[in-house]
């Protein structure tokens, strides 16, 4: 019998997430008798993305399917060189809402393909990140996948290595493909500062945290999204059974035969109402208690992208003092279980906070 349901915290959208859909809400607004084209699915969730789709966003996989002159967004995974001249070519205007922590690693990529670096990219060979920042320099970039790469790997300085990371790999495999590449390239470069982002971080260390005292972890995000899928690893990496869900509908009942203790996280694209309609079903069905688990709070503001700053001046919207930020959303979540009347509660677990300002 369901008792208890663990919340975890941090969960959820990140900040790169967010501003890249409210760069799409923001376009809807400021252009509403035009089509907005996305590049890709702007975050990998099924249900943001239905949901833009729903307002007349169309999303493609090709800059060929863009009409000329049209306005496409890049999605918050980041794009190639190559695409931003396609995009060019056919005069779009053309909105980045690349994540600056992806961002980062572009630069990074392209900084030391200057100074005559082999680079050798830790990540996902068919994921819209890696496929993006292996564009910036592709002539001298190859795809670590797993420690067996390795061997197939051409080198032709090893002491002129350095080594760069998809942003929301599980810190897990990640530690362990750098360690073998040490390994093999005693003198390969580490990154000026990790490239895994907070937000990865941290919901990988709520669930480190929290998943050994419960019985079953579910993960509400896409199948699609890397970072949901880690956190479902992570889970049966440490003993405990997990599940990775895009909503409510898709819980069996038989999952909660002998769970007493349930783990509720979610991927940094999946949408904060998908978690409550979990929990409220939870709670119906089973009369379980809610416990949110803090282990770390995330303060985190980024501007807005300078692209969509320009169209926002072109079209009579003043952008100043317009910032993305996400923080504590504690009094919201307290609202919402007083509104559902839900008894809540909320325990303290932090061990470190995340600031950054862009």
């Amino acid at each position: 019998m369901l008792v208890k349901i663990l919340l975890a915290n941090p969960r959820g959208f990140c900040a790169g997430v967010y501003m890249a859909i409210d760069v799409v809400d923001q376009l809807l607004d400021l252009c509403p008798d035009e089509v907005i084209y996305v590049f890709h699915e702007i975050v990998h969730n099924r249900h943001v993305v239905e949901r833009f789709q729903r307002r007349g966003v169309k999303f493609v996989e090709s800059i060929a399917e863009v009409p000329d002159g049209a306005i496409v967004v890049f999605s918050a995974h980041g794009v190639s060189p190559a695409i931003r001249l396609e995009a060019k070519a056919k005069k779009l205007a053309a909105i980045d809402a690349t994540c600056p922590l992806v961002t980062k690693v572009h630069a990074e990529a392209i900084r030391y393909a200057r100074k005559g670096f082999q680079i050798l990219l830790v990540g996902h060979r068919h994921h819209q990140e890696v496929v993006g920042t292996l564009g910036e320099a592709p002539e001298v970039m190859q795809v670590v996948e797993k420690p067996s790469d390795i061997a197939s790997l051409t080198i032709s300085d090893p002491d002129k290595l350095v080594y760069l990371t998809q942003t929301t790999l599980s810190l897990d495999d990640a530690n362990t493909i750098i360690a073998a590449l040490k390994i093999a390239f005693p003198n390969i470069k580490d990154p000026p500062v990790s490239d895994i982002c907070y937000a990865t971080t941290n919901r990988q260390m709520a669930v480190r945290a929290i998943a050994p005292k419960c019985d079953l972890v579910l993960v509400v995000g896409s199948a699609n999204s890397s970072n949901s899928v880690r956190l479902t690893e992570i889970s049966m990496n440490l003993g405990t059974p997990a599940r990775l869900i895009d909503d409510r509908s898709e819980m069996k009942a038989e999952w909660f035969v002998g769970v007493e203790t349930l783990l509720v996280t979610a991927g940094a694209s999946a949408p904060e109402d998908l978690v409550h309609d979990l929990i409220e079903d939870l709670v119906r069905t089973h009369g379980a208690e809610v416990e949110q688990h803090d282990v770390c709070h995330e303060e985190v503001e980024f501007g807005l992208p300078g692209t969509l700053k320009t169209m926002m001046r072109a079209r009579g919207v003043d952008p100043a003092g317009r910032r993305i930020v996400r923080g504590d959303e504690s009094s919201r979540l307290h609202a919402w279980f007083a509104e559902h009347n839900i008894p809540f509660r909320t325990v303290d677990l932090t061990v470190q906070g995340s600031a950054i300002q862009n």
